[in-house]
């Protein structure tokens, strides 16, 4: 396994090994002792499936806050996604920056997400399949979310206002600079 710096020093691109022959390949995509030692020394307790079937979903910005705060390790099984961590800690030298990689079910990337930062992505073509483990479990009472739009942001989505395939709930999130609630930065 190797990782892979992104634009804020706390994502992470993991790039785990396939070993392949005629028949396929194995991959081992989670190793608790491999992953502690580059440093994502974490204990997931949820794992995620989202079929996405068309290009140009857009889930997020999504984060939840303590004492239900989730880390997430997010990867594509089918498909590919654009996908999106933005700092939420209030007072962080990156407060309201992001990072982006591009996770495909051919390079087989994965990103680490830790408590603090809102997730989003862009699906890239029809029919993409997201996995994600989660460091909590899900807690609606604590779950919040920015708006993907927010031009304080400066995302390059590869979809418009107009074209994104969108939920009502994710349309109608605030602007960062709206939110109630935020982590601060330790």
């Amino acid at each position: 396994m190797n990782l892979m710096d992104t634009a804020l020093p706390e994502i992470k691109v993991v790039m785990p090994r396939r070993i392949g022959d005629a028949r396929g390949f194995f991959s081992e995509v989670w190793n608790a002792r491999d992953f502690a030692a580059v440093g994502i020394d974490t204990n997931f307790v949820q794992d995620n499936h989202v079929r996405n079937p068309s290009k140009g979903t857009l889930r997020g910005l999504h984060y939840q806050m303590p004492p239900a705060a989730q880390g997430k390790l997010v990867r594509v099984t089918r498909g590919a996604i654009f996908d999106v961590a933005v700092d939420v800690r209030r007072g962080s030298p990156t407060f309201g920056r992001h990072a982006t990689a591009v996770l495909t079910a051919d390079n087989w990337y994965q990103l680490w997400i830790p408590e603090g930062f809102a997730h989003g992505y862009c699906t890239l073509e029809d029919d993409t399949e997201v996995q994600y483990k989660t460091t909590e479990f899900y807690s609606p009472a604590h779950d919040r979310g920015v708006a993907w739009y927010d031009p304080a942001l400066m995302i390059t989505w590869p979809v418009t206002i107009e074209t994104a395939i969108v939920s009502e709930r994710d349309r109608a999130l605030p602007r960062l600079c709206e939110q109630a609630e935020l982590f601060e930065y330790k």
